[in-house]
């Protein structure tokens, strides 16, 4: 994995992206009101004997009571070297993996992650809609800064937010999910508009974080996975 041409690998990573990029589509392709499982999405990293592993955590909520009712994941070891801009294709396989583990079919993924507001519109949320052929959206932590555009602080209430606009264009919004936290950054995957993310996002969000619960629960597991596999040894 150290030896790779970055400048051959990221002309390849740029032509596949633009070739799905037409595919996207910021609509809806069903009815908010049938929704009833969310998937929360998120990976953690790790190395061991000079490699490097990641692990892939998916857990299904029950949209309307907020229960869980299903838990999965992969690992292996990362393939695909770092390249900024350019994570799904590093995070894809692993993604891949434990959705096929899945015995439930979620209505929407959510991912730790950015979807739309992306250099190319191709954050993980989006590019992997393309394999997951489901709606999807992204909630990042922090804030992707794109032709050096700042965002705009939304004010201090719950459910305020402002658009990233970028050329004209919007990108994502940053959005205030509880008083006096930092805003989270939502984005569309594919398949879903601005508006039904932001809905879907806030109506997942609980007293214990700003962030949804599928990817809070998610984020919370892959932390436990790869604690379990680091102190396992695993190789």
């Amino acid at each position: 994995m150290n030896n790779f041409d970055g400048n051959k690998l990221i002309q390849e990573f740029s032509k596949i992206q633009s070739e799905l990029f037409p595919r996207i589509k910021l609509e809806n392709n069903f009815q908010i009101e049938n929704v009833q499982l969310i998937a929360g999405v998120d990976l953690s990293y790790w190395n061991l004997n000079e490699r490097k592993y990641g692990t892939c955590c998916i857990v299904i909520i029950d949209y309307s009571t907020k229960v869980i009712v299903e838990k999965v994941y992969s690992y292996g070891e990362i393939q695909t070297p770092y390249i900024p801009g350019f994570l799904a294709f590093r995070e894809l396989p692993l993604v891949i993996e434990a959705v096929k583990k899945l015995t439930k079919q979620p209505d929407i993924y959510m991912f730790d992650g950015n979807g739309y507001l992306h250099y190319r519109h191709m954050g993980i949320a989006t590019h992997a809609s393309f394999f997951l052929n489901k709606p999807t959206i992204g909630v990042a932590k922090s804030y992707l800064k794109i032709q050096d555009v700042d965002f705009i602080m939304p004010e201090n209430l719950k459910g305020s937010y402002t658009d990233i606009v970028i050329n004209n264009e919007v990108y994502g919004r940053a959005l205030r999910t509880r008083i006096s936290v930092k805003p989270i950054f939502v984005s569309c995957g594919n398949w879903i508009d601005l508006d039904s993310s932001t809905e879907i996002v806030l109506n997942c969000i609980n007293n214990e974080s700003r962030l949804p619960i599928p990817v809070r629960l998610a984020d919370l597991e892959t932390h436990k996975i790869r604690k379990l596999l680091m102190e396992s040894g695993m190789e």
